[in-house]
């Protein structure tokens, strides 16, 4: 689009401005026809040439009433003034394309069990649809951090603590409490949350925390309950392998543990019980704009209802 030269009559318009108005009075073949395109009048397109002329020293055109004739030097002008214009356009599509493509290298950082079963494939996914992308996956349960890690994409359970980080909600699950057909048949099955207290319940430990209350619906409201056991570790795989293992009860987020129910390799306990759901969200470090790595990331997982 064409600069405002009624608002910049009483000014000196800027390098592009001049070259885009001697394009229009050229291409339309004088100064009358070039205010018309331009949105401008006459003796004000007038003035701003012969700004322009006094600035660089020489006559661009001849004109009169009746005629508009390029000099030598006009003509000069105009040739570059079209490849200058020629080249910002294509510019501005090069990198206007590059904002819904994604570049470079991008790290996404994600829980273990997780990332290996989901977050894996589908950032494979991602980087085939991105032959300029190198895609790198960190998976750790110790509650991975964007800065701390030195990550692009950090996708962890819950909102994090840092307000200086970007959040979004990518999906919700429930998360359930399951064993393995053995464990169940050689402890009993566990009827209400209390029952807990005498079972082996796997827990998890992340950064020197560990997650020994879970959490329950009941007809009064939620309720927590204090559980032990002799095993507990950092990795969510580990508890999960131990839980196929029948070595306990575990708590699990439905969707790392969705094909095991269906193939009756674990069982779901206290559904009448219903633990509260879990938030994955995808953080990254602020920035305008996001890089497009980043942007697009993060747009194409919370497109893929993960759940």
């Amino acid at each position: 689009m064409l600069p405002d030269i009624g608002s910049m009559e009483d000014g000196v318009a800027d390098g592009i401005g001049d070259i885009e108005l001697f394009r229009a009075i050229v291409e339309a073949g004088g100064i009358t026809a070039g205010a018309l395109a331009t949105g401008s009048s006459p003796p004000a397109v007038s003035r701003r040439l012969s700004v322009l002329e006094t600035r660089l020293g020489v006559r661009l055109a001849e004109r009169s009433a009746r005629r508009f004739r390029l000099t030598d030097e006009g003509t000069l002008y105009y040739e570059h003034c079209r490849t200058i214009l020629a080249d910002m356009r294509n510019a501005e599509a090069e990198v206007s394309a590059r904002g819904a493509t994604a570049r470079g290298l991008l790290k996404v950082g994600a829980p273990t069990e997780l990332g290996r079963r989901r977050i894996a494939p589908l950032l494979a996914e991602f980087a085939a649809r991105h032959p300029g992308l190198e895609a790198h996956l960190v998976l750790s349960d110790a509650g991975l951090e964007v800065g701390q890690d030195a990550l692009d994409v950090a996708l962890r359970i819950d909102r994090p603590d840092d307000p200086a980080v970007i959040a979004r909600k990518i999906a919700s699950v429930r998360r359930i409490v399951c064993a393995a057909p053995s464990y169940l048949a050689a402890r009993g099955i566990p009827e209400r949350p209390a029952d807990l207290a005498g079972h082996e319940c796997l827990r998890l430990a992340r950064r020197h925390r560990l997650h020994d209350r879970w959490r329950f619906r009941t007809g009064s409201g939620a309720e927590e309950i204090k559980v032990g056991g002799h095993l507990s570790s950092s990795s969510g795989d580990v508890l999960h392998g131990w839980a196929l293992e029948g070595r306990g009860l575990s708590l699990e987020a439905h969707w790392d543990v969705a094909e095991d129910l269906e193939a009756g390799r674990l069982v779901e306990c206290l559904a009448d019980h219903w633990c509260d759901s879990i938030d994955l969200f995808a953080t990254f470090p602020p920035g305008h704009p996001v890089p497009p790595r980043i942007r697009l990331f993060v747009d194409f997982m919370a497109a893929t209802h993960l759940s």
